[in-house]
């Protein structure tokens, strides 16, 4: 690719549901100069990459989708990947979108020049610079296998979750499925479906909850279409209901006791054997990790050729994998759903802010934000889906969607009081992580258990604290006293041009 003939006003990096939705926006909102640029040869993001057996979504599809692009033909209550694929393609071309996208432009490095007022985004070798950058890349786009001792002797076939070989027969093959997270629950009924066995290695049982998956009739979608009042009301209730949910997992409460019934009534339900339910049962609190959502999971644990293994993996071998009390499990197949690489201390490509300072180096004891969105000293950049605003009970697109409401405001302030520096003030930056990591110290992902929202010191930059109403309102008004401006002088406006 070539560099645009003038800066961009906007650069967005990813095309993901987060990098597709704030084109939407900027577009909405008459602001035309940006492009987006995709390091794979395909848009979609997580649900591009995530196409294994069973891949679907645990978030109700009128809640997994924009309240801006509503869709009223989602076919039943929870999506599967490539209907949520589908959709975001759908967007692209009904907004007109396309034409903005770069495919296989693979952004290597972004370094703010301070007296230019210009990001300089470094794509092979080529500088493409603008005047604002959206990181859209999202927090699921690194796959990461774990680290084993002896992974690089096992000479049989390796898949991971995000990295699905479609072209692997597991007709009759020996399988061992590495994880039981919300991918591996997933995976392992449509592998027990068709491999000669299948065994299952287990560090830690999740708590696991019912996911009731109706088909949506042609009535109810007609309906949607005719009266979209209707699925705002539908997408209301699921909302609402959602946030109660947080009651019960985002701290430590009454209710808490409600979602370990309902998990422990799913398990005596589904699970007849006494030590296979103990083996399956958690022993922290509802809420601390994922919860996971389905009915099939431990259904497919009992069949005759499922294993569940719960001693610890000591190493791979050529064969397969030896557990900690000296067996080896030989495997024609590892399947490693152990998620991925989500970035608590670093950051995805590397950042050079004002002054040369280094974004990575700044995280390096744990990733922060303002209002999870703007860095200080970071000017004119924005955070999709960035640190501490993670939720653990309603839609990561609820979040989204008001986190790029947000930049959007801000872009069009940079863009019409003609800024050189958009930057957030050091002090309401400290003085907004300071209120998160208090408020977290109370909730359930903060209570003892381990899990992929802290780092390894216990440092959590994931969640946010509270309920998604409270995330969406800290975002719904820009503030310009938040931030240090800086406009062009008459001799910056003349070399510009």
């Amino acid at each position: 690719m070539s560099a645009p003939d003038r800066p961009l006003d906007v650069a967005v990096i990813g095309a993901g549901f987060a990098g597709i939705g704030a084109a939407i926006r900027l577009k909405q909102r008459g602001i035309e100069n940006f492009l987006v640029f995709e390091r794979g040869d395909a848009l979609g993001g997580t649900w591009r990459d995530n196409t294994y057996p069973g891949a679907a979504c645990d978030i109700p599809s009128r809640l997994y989708s924009y309240g801006f692009a509503p869709n009223p033909d989602w076919s039943h209550t929870y999506s599967d990947s490539g209907e949520i694929l589908g959709y975001i393609e759908s967007m692209v071309e009904r907004f007109g979108i396309r034409p903005h996208i770069r495919f296989r432009s693979t952004v290597t490095g972004i370094e703010f020049d301070e007296t230019a007022g210009l990001w300089d985004v470094r794509i092979a070798g080529i500088a493409v610079r603008a005047r604002a950058v959206v990181l859209a890349s999202g927090p699921l786009s690194e796959a990461s296998l774990p680290k084993i001792r002896g992974i690089e002797d096992y000479a049989g076939h390796v898949i991971h979750s995000a990295r699905w070989d479609h072209d692997y027969d597991f007709t009759g093959k020996r399988v061992a499925v590495v994880g039981t997270g919300a991918s591996a629950v997933q995976i392992i009924p449509e592998l027990v479906e068709r491999a000669a066995s299948v065994k299952v290695f287990q560090r830690t049982p999740g708590w696991v909850l019912p996911r009731v998956n109706r088909r949506t009739g042609a009535l109810t979608r007609q309906i949607y279409r005719r009266v979209p009042a209707t699925q705002t009301l539908a997408r209301t209730l699921w909302f609402y209901g959602h946030e109660s949910v947080a009651l019960g997992v985002v701290w430590n409460t009454p209710l808490t006791r409600v979602v370990e019934l309902v998990g422990k009534a799913q398990l005596r339900r589904q699970v007849r054997d006494p030590w296979l339910r103990r083996q399956l049962t958690p022993d922290f609190r509802a809420g601390c990790k994922r919860l996971l959502m389905t009915d099939d999971y431990y259904p497919a644990l009992q069949k005759d050729n499922c294993t569940l293994i719960t001693w610890p993996i000591a190493r791979l071998s050529e064969q397969g994998i030896r557990t900690a009390e000296g067996i080896e499990h030989r495997a024609d197949c590892i399947v490693f759903a152990t998620g991925f690489d989500v970035s608590k201390t670093g950051t995805p490509i590397p950042v050079i802010g004002r002054d040369g300072r280094v974004l990575a180096e700044e995280w390096s004891r744990g990733a922060y934000a303002y209002k999870s969105i703007a860095v200080s000293g970071y000017p004119n950049l924005f955070l999709t889906f960035g640190p501490n605003s993670g939720p653990g009970h309603n839609s990561a697109l609820v979040y989204m969607e008001a986190q790029i409401e947000y930049l959007v405001d801000a872009i069009e302030t940079i863009l019409a009081r003609d800024l050189r520096v958009l930057d957030v003030r050091r002090d309401r930056q400290d003085r907004h992580n300071a209120t998160i990591q208090r408020r977290l110290g109370a909730t359930t992902w903060n209570s003892g258990c381990r899990s992929w929202y802290l780092t390894e010191d216990g440092f959590n930059a994931t969640m946010f604290p509270g309920f998604a109403t409270q995330y969406v309102e800290q975002l719904r008004t820009f503030d310009l006293g938040d931030y240090e401006t800086v406009p062009f002088d008459a001799k910056v406006a003349l070399a510009r041009s």
